[in-house]
């Protein structure tokens, strides 16, 4: 009886065991949470939000799959992406893709990849990450002459095949490591023409001409001249202000008291009379199709104190230049190193001078006759004194569509 009894026990507790062995499994699968990527789709709504074969740097995209809540980092091509959890669920997450991804620069194990981490774990779903055209934002300067330094500032500047400036080829540049800048040297000019950037992925152009001084002008203080007064001087030889072609006007102030607004003291502003801002067939366009632009030479440091431009003395609407602060706030002494172009989108001539809104039209911006004059005003509307004073040359003061 007793050796029935020992068995039955001893078989009782290889049971049990069996239990408990055959039931560890289960558990760690029960409790395995993590994420877990099965497709990507488009972020925008239907019709198009579409399962996508490819992306793009800087598009909206849906990840799907699985325990994607809680997610603390997201990679692409091994560069790290900004995201709202909020936009998360389980089962998907909403996310911008980095618009700067160094393609060239990246390891060659992280080409292609979507990497998602959370507490729980991470996962690496391989995913076509292409390059897309490069895209044109800024030129340091558009009436540089032959043998000048010129860099071009957007988007994608990777792979480049060629570049045109003014109609005449580039030789040799260097990109940025990120893709978003690209300089050279300018070759010899012979016409006016866009600047052309082609890449493996596209082309790049810009709609209005590199060394044009003519086109749009309002005032070159040379064969387009409708310039009035106010200008400390204007010169053509001026040695702070070499490298540029013809003649310029020149503002030279010291530093400025708190709240300064005479901007008709001295030769702090440059006045012209009336001219075409916009053709009249133009002024029902977007106002941000057009842009004001200039060149702008400013050798000594400078640090307070706006550059406003305006129409014919009204400041209803203002256009600031202000290179000293960044888009922060912070404030730093500022030189161009040279002549450079400084473009003000006519969107970009707020109320209140030039901090609230744009105007609703270009009619309500510039009159039924798209013409009036302009007026370059430099004005310190600080309750501080300017921490330093102000020296620089301007030419080419034109209007030009940008789009």
């Amino acid at each position: 009886m007793k050796k029935i009894l020992y068995r039955s026990a001893h078989c009782f507790i290889l049971l049990c065991l069996a239990v408990i062995v055959s039931s560890l499994p289960a558990c760690k699968k029960e409790t395995s949470n993590g994420p877990v990527i099965t497709g990507v789709r488009n972020y925008a709504l239907a019709p198009v939000d579409t399962v996508l074969n490819s992306l793009l740097p800087g598009q909206w995209i849906v990840l799907e799959g699985h325990n994607l809540n809680g997610a603390t980092q997201i990679l692409f091509n091994g560069v790290p992406a900004s995201f709202n959890s909020a936009l998360f669920s389980e089962a998907t997450a909403a996310v911008q893709v980095p618009a700067v991804i160094p393609f060239p620069s990246i390891a060659a194990d992280q080409l292609n990849t979507i990497r998602y981490v959370t507490p729980n774990g991470t996962t690496t779903f391989t995913f076509n990450i292409v390059a897309p055209p490069p895209t044109i934002t800024a030129i340091s300067n558009e009436n540089a002459n032959a043998g000048d330094s010129v860099r071009v500032y957007g988007l994608n500047f990777f792979f480049i095949k060629s570049i045109t400036f003014a109609g005449s080829a580039v030789s040799n540049w260097q990109e940025a490591d990120d893709g978003t800048s690209v300089g050279f040297i300018v070759p010899s000019l012979t016409q006016s023409a866009p600047l052309e950037i082609t890449t493996e992925s596209g082309t790049a152009a810009t709609v209005f001409n590199m060394n044009d001084v003519t086109t749009g002008a309002l005032c070159n203080f040379d064969d387009v001249n409708t310039y009035s007064w106010g200008a400390t001087a204007t010169s053509n030889n001026d040695p702070l202000f070499m490298g540029n072609r013809g003649t310029y006007a020149i503002m030279t102030d010291p530093p400025l008291s708190p709240n300064e607004w005479s901007w008709w003291n001295g030769g702090r502003s440059i006045n012209t009379n009336g001219t075409q801002w916009v053709p009249v067939d133009s002024l029902d366009v977007p106002v941000g199709d057009y842009a004001l632009k200039f060149e702008v030479n400013v050798p000594a440091p400078w640090n307070g104190g706006s550059i406003y431009v305006v129409k014919d003395y009204n400041t209803a609407y203002v256009g600031r230049y202000e290179p000293w602060k960044d888009a922060d706030g912070n404030t730093f002494n500022y030189s161009s190193s040279g002549w450079q172009t400084f473009s003000i989108p006519l969107s970009m001539f707020l109320t209140n001078n030039g901090t609230g809104i744009m105007a609703p039209s270009l009619r309500d911006l510039l009159g039924s006759s798209g013409s009036g004059s302009v007026h370059i005003w430099l004005i310190n509307n600080s309750p501080s004194p300017t921490a330093t004073g102000f020296n620089a040359a301007f030419d080419n003061i034109r209007v030009v569509k940008i789009k």
